[in-house]
């Protein structure tokens, strides 16, 4: 797409011109604190997608738990790190900038809860056992500082029909995760295999 052109917004005013002034509401929705009605949220909340920035650039990250992901301590969020692939892009990003953004979703429910805030790594062993799962304790807790708490409407997802059942998309109708390495991997790669495999895998370090 070409750049510079004439229709390009380059500036704060073209972009204010061009939208205009949020309605009272969508502005007065915004804490800097977490109300008994955003905890109740937050604590219904199963699945969280937490962005930082770094030197090396953005990253996005999905939190899921069968219990809240978000357990709330007065205006702080504690967030275990459970078991993944260790590339812990996030965490890098934390130590070197603790600016944080968290989006809660609630399955069936189409509005979302946005956070702000500064975060740290912690292995304190009271916030280990607090955040303990199945027996497990976490490598590490992400504490987090609030600073700003707001409801998004839920236009974006009745737009996506994100809880529609009819709109699930079917899993072998897209590359498998095997598929995917295979076509990146130089090296000899089993995907069949590695897709096989998968299921287990998860189950066995879930927590």
């Amino acid at each position: 797409m070409a750049r510079g052109s004439d229709h390009d917004i380059t500036t704060l005013s073209q972009l204010e011109a061009l939208y205009g002034v949020p309605a009272r509401r969508s502005v007065i929705k915004e804490t800097v604190r977490i109300t008994p009605e955003y905890r109740a949220m937050i604590e219904a909340s199963p699945f969280v997608v937490l962005a930082s920035a770094g030197p090396e650039g953005l990253d996005c990250s999905p939190r899921g738990d069968a219990a809240p992901v978000l357990v709330v301590a007065d205006t702080t969020l504690l967030l275990p790190d459970r078991p993944g692939n260790n590339r812990i892009d996030t965490l890098r990003n934390i130590i070197r900038d603790p600016r944080v953004a968290l989006l809660c979703l609630i399955p069936g429910i189409g509005e979302t809860i946005r956070i702000n805030g500064r975060a740290e790594i912690s292995v304190a062993p009271d916030l280990l056992a607090r955040c303990a799962a199945n027996g497990k304790l976490p490598s590490s807790v992400v504490v987090i500082h609030v600073e700003s708490v707001y409801f998004q409407c839920a236009r974006a997802v009745v737009r996506a029909g994100l809880w529609d059942a009819s709109r699930q998309v079917a899993r072998d109708s897209l590359p498998s995760t095997g598929d995917i390495l295979a076509a990146i991997d130089a090296e000899p790669f089993d995907a069949a295999a590695y897709d096989a495999e998968l299921p287990g895998r998860i189950d066995r370090t879930l927590y």
